[in-house]
């Protein structure tokens, strides 16, 4: 059974950007000089992912202030809205406004992707994206309609996007969903998020669509994963134990969050093995993808890099194992 490693999410902004953009907040620098070192850390984080042997590759998605800001500030419909806290850890992001049913600006999303900067050809490259039940649990509703109508159309209007960025080449597509986990839909509104899916899927013409949960134990939430017409599913091991494991939907791949973004000690790739033997057994996956539990970025950069190295070795450790060439 094949393992790939990715990069899961967002990754860390070295201390040269950090300083570059408090340097032109506080006017002692200029825009060019600060993208440019953006563009710079971009290029250092897909170097990174081609040496670890992380594919398809990200950039890091640096210039993303938060997963939601390009459809916040790229759709019609929506505001930038007041600084929140993510989940239950120490970041923030902006809270997406919505004033009156949202529509999708075509190219909005596709001209700030890493990849549309030049860090990897869109063939190479994974689209990460808000899923469509996390952002419409999480944006502040002021346009009338109920949640499960608006997880249904965000789902509608992301498989627009899917079906326009395929078009640009792109074939890997992610969809962060911890309110999966942190709050499972049930009902109606579950019944809204899996036709959501369906659309997204359809749209994607065969490509590949993920999705990740993190921030809480899967294993509630199990039963409507294994329902979603989804090319994988991504779980976060530091949140869930593999014993609670079932078997996902025909065809469906699984993603094993074995590197814990909450902390910086590094994983034992021997420890990693094992609860990727225990995982495959229980939930008989096409393949198996490594990464990050959830996002990097609140990590600082070197201890960023040095867990995402435990990736590769485990790979290789899984390469060899017995029971796996059994």
């Amino acid at each position: 059974m094949d393992v790939a490693t990715q990069l899961t999410g967002s990754f860390p902004r070295p201390e040269s950007v950090v300083t570059a953009t408090r340097d032109l907040d506080r006017g002692r620098t200029t825009p060019e000089a600060t993208d440019a070192a953006f563009r710079k850390a971009e290029w250092e984080v897909a170097a990174i992912e081609q040496m670890l042997g992380l594919e398809p590759r990200t950039g890091g998605y640096l210039t993303w202030a938060d997963i939601f800001r390009p459809i916040s500030a790229g759709w019609g419909g929506f505001s930038v809205g007041p600084i929140t806290r993510w989940f239950a850890t120490n970041t923030f992001f902006r809270q997406p406004v919505l004033h009156h049913p949202p529509e999708r600006k075509p190219g909005a999303i596709a001209a700030v992707l890493p990849a549309a900067r030049g860090t990897a050809p869109a063939s190479q490259a994974k689209v990460i994206l808000p899923g469509p039940y996390t952002l419409a649990c999480l944006l502040d509703n002021k346009s009338g309609e109920t949640l499960e109508a608006l997880a249904y159309r965000l789902g509608r209007l992301l498989a627009d996007e899917v079906k326009d960025l395929h078009g640009l080449g792109y074939r890997t597509f992610q969809f962060q969903e911890p309110n999966l986990v942190v709050h499972p839909p049930a009902g109606p509104l579950a019944e809204s998020v899996v036709t959501g899916y369906e659309a997204i899927s359809s749209a994607s013409h065969g490509s590949a669509v993920w999705i990740w949960t993190f921030f809480a134990d899967a294993g509630p939430a199990w039963p409507l994963l294994a329902r979603l017409p989804v090319s994988g599913v991504g779980i976060d091991l530091a949140e869930t134990e593999p014993s609670s494991f079932r078997p996902l939907g025909a065809g469906q791949a699984l993603g094993l969050g074995c590197v814990d973004p909450t902390t910086t000690l590094p994983e034992d790739p021997a420890e990693v093995v094992r609860l990727v033997l225990e995982a495959e057994k229980r939930v008989h996956p096409t393949h198996v993808m490594l990464g990050p539990g959830g996002p990097l970025d609140l990590l600082p950069w070197e201890p960023a890099q040095r867990k995402l190295e435990v990736l590769p070795a485990a790979r290789k450790l899984l390469a060899s194992h017995p029971e796996r060439k059994a």
